[in-house]
C-alpha cells in the first residue's frame, strides 16, 4: 500500500492519459481502494492480454445512482515492476449506474490497442430514469494510454 501510495503520483506524471468523455485519472484516491471491489468479485474482475491487463468494477455505493467506475491494472511496467493503475468514471467524476463486466468484450487493434466494450447504464438526473449504454475504453499497452467514451 505504501509503496502504491508513494509511485502514484510519480506514475501519474509520466501517464499519457486522454478522456473523450469521461473522466480518467490514477488509483490514488479513495474511488480506487481494494475495499470498493463490487462483489461478487468473479463477475466483476476479468482478465485479458494474457492476464497482463485487469479490469474490476468499483462500486463506492454512493451517489447510488452513479456508483459505479471501472479500474483498469496494465502495463506499461516501470523499473520495479509495477504497471499502472487506472480509473474511468462518468464526465464529472461520479459513477456509472451500473457496469456489465461479465459481458465485457475486448478486441486487438495494434494501430490503436486493447478495446473493450462494457454494457453499462447511465443515470439521467433531468428524468430520474436509467438509461442502457455501452463504455467504449481504449488501452494502449504499449504507451499506457486510456481513452473513454460512454455510447
Amino acid at each position: 500500500m505504501i509503496k502504491t501510495l508513494f509511485l502514484a503520483p510519480l506514475l501519474m506524471a509520466f501517464l499519457p492519459v486522454v478522456a473523450l468523455g469521461q473522466s480518467i485519472g490514477g488509483c490514488d484516491d479513495w474511488r480506487s481502494s481494494a475495499a470498493l471491489l463490487a462483489e461478487p468479485w468473479e463477475e466483476n474482475t476479468r482478465t485479458f492480454a494474457n492476464g497482463e491487463v485487469r479490469l474490476a468494477v468499483i462500486d463506492t455505493y454512493e451517489p447510488a445512482a452513479a456508483a459505479f467506475h471501472l479500474m483498469i491494472l496494465s502495463p506499461p511496467y516501470d523499473e520495479i515492476g509495477f504497471g499502472q493503475c487506472v480509473l474511468v468514471s462518468g464526465p464529472d467524476g461520479s459513477g456509472l449506474a451500473g457496469l456489465g463486466l461479465a459481458e465485457a468484450v475486448a478486441a486487438y487493434d495494434p494501430a490503436t490497442g486493447l478495446t473493450f466494450r462494457i454494457p453499462s447504464q447511465r443515470w439521467m438526473i433531468e428524468t430520474d430514469t436509467y438509461l442502457p449504454a455501452t463504455l467504449i475504453v481504449t488501452l494502449n499497452q504499449a504507451t499506457g494510454a486510456v481513452t473513454a467514451r460512454l455510447d
